[in-house]
Formats: C-alpha cells, structure tokens, sequence
C-alpha cells in the first residue's frame, strides 16, 4: 500500500473535503483527487461514495465526506497508521532534546565507584527524564558489552585491544603499592626486589585492569611472586593488605583512607615512585551516538 495515497485519503476525509485536503497538503485539488483515484485502482476498492445532486452524502459519512464500507474501514486503519507515526516522531523528538530516551554507561570497578559519581549525579540532575544505568563489571566484561551494544560507552582501567572498538586516553590514575603499616615490609623505607618477590601478593582475577597494572609492574621492575591470592574486590583486596595477608598495588583512592587511618603504608619503589595507569574511554567504532549520549560526553570539559 502506498502510504502517500493513504495519507492523501485520510486528510480528505479529516478536512471534510478535496478543497480543504488540497490546502493542508500544499497541492491542488486535482492532485488530491487524482491520488484518492489512484488508490481506489490500487486497492481495486470504491473507497468514496458519490454524493446526490443536493450534495449530501448518500451514505457512510465521515466529517462530510461519503465513504463506503470499505472506506470507513481504511480511514480507520489510517488513523491508527499515522497516530503511531505522531508517537514515534514525539518520541524522537523528546530523545532529542533529553526529555525522554536511556543512557548506559559501563564501567571497571575503581571507575564505577570513585570516578564516575561525581559525573552522574550533575548530569541526572540536569536530565531528571532520561534514565540512565552504570553497568559494573572487569575492563574485559565491559568492552564485551561495548562489542555487543549493552552499553552506549565504557570507562575501563586496562588495556583494551579490539579493531571493533574506538579507545581513548581519558585520564590518568595514581597508584600505590602498599602493605600492612605494622608489618616488616611496611616499615621499610625501600625494599629490594628480592624482599617484594618474597611477599604474597593480593591480585584481581585474570581481565581486571588492576591486575594488569600489577602484572605491568612485575615485568618493569623484575619481580617475580613467591605466591599470589586472587581476590575479586579492590576493597576487599585493601582491607586484607592491612590485616596482614600480603601486599597489593591499588588505585590511590581506593587506599587513601586507609593510609589516613594508618592502617596501611605505601612503599616507595624509588625515583620514579610515582607510579600511575591510563583510563580509557570505549565507545564501538561506527556507532553514531545517541542524544543522550552526547550530552554526557558534552559535560566532560566540566569534570
């Protein structure tokens, strides 16, 4: 069915005539007619019935116009065609301008927790209609969620490298490295390689950014674990570094209280102690962005 002829046809019948459709469409009103015509041969259904020399409609009327059976049952299928047209061109409309639509974000866990808070709360106050969801999980779970579409964009703390998806550089985390501030390891002001590979060392599970950076720094710096504990938490990794179990690299916020609360120490590795790792920024290659994401990503030069 061609959806120009019909949206011809319903506007004759909503504007009670061809004169009136004519002007509503900005054609003539042979142009109306010929397309009411052209669809009845379509359709090889009398749509329209003649009205009598008084110019009344014989039968069928719909806002003065004269429609057969097979007519009215049209026009009301044209009315539901195009009130679903309005919907979704309101619809668009209000993602367009933020008053409706859904934004997913993902993001490894550090960034979920201490970076991207302060960013969400501003934005969702500006934007109290969109609703928007922070997906938690490893640098590997959420750039599988990028490849697969379940987030709009990523914030992830390790490396990624995948041709079906655009990295870049968002900023740069602080690491320490530390240990329990009442161990032997803690109270040293620089322990050698040999004393770090001795220590059991607390790691995130294998896809984990925190275990790259960790694994970054045993390459770097020669160290070569005696024993490793695989824990699933950065919290729960900090909280068993100051109970005794080992030693651990971490995000800097994730430590700082501790180290304020003296229950951990961080040990200097020398010169260059200023240890930190790049978080990046993942989007899929291609994809055009949504309105609400752009608006998110607009807020950036404010954080």
């Amino acid at each position: 069915m061609n959806l120009h002829l019909l949206r011809v046809f319903l506007t004759v019948v909503e504007q009670q005539g061809f004169s009136r459709a004519a002007d509503t469409l900005f054609v003539s009103q042979s142009a109306v007619s010929k397309a009411v015509r052209e669809l009845e041969s379509q359709l090889d259904l009398p749509l329209l019935e003649r009205t009598g020399s008084d110019g009344k409609a014989v039968r069928g009327g719909v806002h003065g116009i004269a429609l057969t059976d097979h007519g009215r049952a049209l026009f009301e299928h044209a009315r539901a065609i195009f009130a679903l047209e309005r919907i979704a061109i309101e619809d668009i409309r209000d993602r367009v301008e933020l008053r409706h639509g859904r934004l997913r974000i993902g993001a490894s866990t550090t960034v979920a927790a201490y970076w991207l808070p302060q960013q969400l709360g501003p934005f969702m106050r500006r934007h109290p209609q969109l609703a928007t969801e922070l997906i938690v999980g490893n640098t590997e779970q959420i750039s599988r969620a990028v490849v697969d579409c379940a987030v709009d964009i990523g914030y992830v703390e390790g490396a990624v490298e995948d041709p079906r998806i655009a990295v870049r550089h968002w900023r740069d985390e602080p690491l320490r490295l530390i240990a329990a501030a009442d161990s032997a390891l803690g109270a040293r002001r620089r322990p050698s390689i040999a004393e770090l590979s001795r220590q059991a060392w607390l790691l995130r599970e294998p896809g984990s950014g925190t275990r790259q950076a960790a694994q970054s720094l045993f390459a770097a710096r020669g160290i070569v674990p005696e024993r490793t504990v695989e824990i699933g938490s950065n919290e729960a990794i900090a909280r068993a570094v100051a109970a005794g179990a080992g030693i651990a690299l971490l995000p800097a916020t994730v430590v700082a209280d501790l180290i304020l609360m003296q229950r951990v120490r961080p040990i200097a590795l020398g010169e260059d102690d200023a240890l930190s790792r790049p978080l990046y920024r993942l989007e899929l290659a291609n994809r055009p962005r949504a309105p609400a994401l752009q608006a998110f990503l607009a807020q950036e030069s404010e954080w």
